[in-house]
């Protein structure tokens, strides 16, 4: 049976979805309040639509808010021994090691500079602009690059080359046990040993 190494969240979907359940939940809380408060202004049955349709909002944004906390950890990437598995809410890829060209480390302020982007891009952006990136630049895509930006962020590209930009934890560990399925071998190294992995060997396969 293949091998296949630990899941690695994507840091950028857990980020935007820890900013998005507290609004909703926020909405929803406000929403089952005004609901109640127009329940007991107006008990008279005519008017149980009003409140209801509050209740029903509510609902929904409390549904939606659940669904962000359910799936702020299924975004993810893992290592295994014929490819590398990325894995959203909408979309699975297996990513051949053949396809591997180049794997460098940058951190996202250099690959996304925040005087070139957006306002609404830029906020994202500010709390990871010192996290270490690991990108893996493809010699082709294994679906439709217009596919793939789709379903993917805009910071899972830097531009308009075959790669991927991918943010995880513990990218050393990630670049280490990438290279220990790849070549067959055992999942075992320092940090350092990560380092020259990924900027290293991965570059000469």
């Amino acid at each position: 049976m293949a091998r296949a190494g630990r899941r690695y969240s994507l840091l950028l979907y857990t980020h935007m979805l820890d900013r998005w359940w507290p609004a909703t939940l926020a909405l929803a809380l406000a929403l089952f309040g005004l609901a109640w408060a127009v329940a007991r202004r107006n008990p008279d049955p005519a008017y149980t639509w009003q409140w209801l349709t509050l209740a029903s909002v509510g609902g929904f944004a409390l549904i939606v808010s659940l669904f962000f906390i359910v799936i702020r950890k299924a975004a993810y990437i893992q290592p295994h021994q014929e490819h590398l598995r990325l894995v959203t809410p909408f979309l699975r890829l297996n990513i051949s090691y053949k396809r591997l060209h180049r794997a460098t480390t940058a951190s996202m302020s250099s690959l996304f500079p925040p005087n070139s982007i957006s306002g609404w891009k830029r906020e994202i952006m500010a709390p990871l602009g010192k996290k270490t990136a690991i990108v893996i630049e493809l010699s082709g895509y294994p679906i439709s690059q217009g596919v793939l930006r789709f379903f993917l962020s805009p910071f899972f590209f830097k531009d308009k080359t075959p790669h991927f930009v991918f943010l995880v934890e513990d990218w050393m560990r990630f670049s280490t046990e990438l290279e220990s399925l790849r070549v067959g071998g055992e999942v075992t190294g320092s940090k350092r040993q990560g380092d020259q992995s990924i900027l290293g060997q991965l570059p000469r396969k």
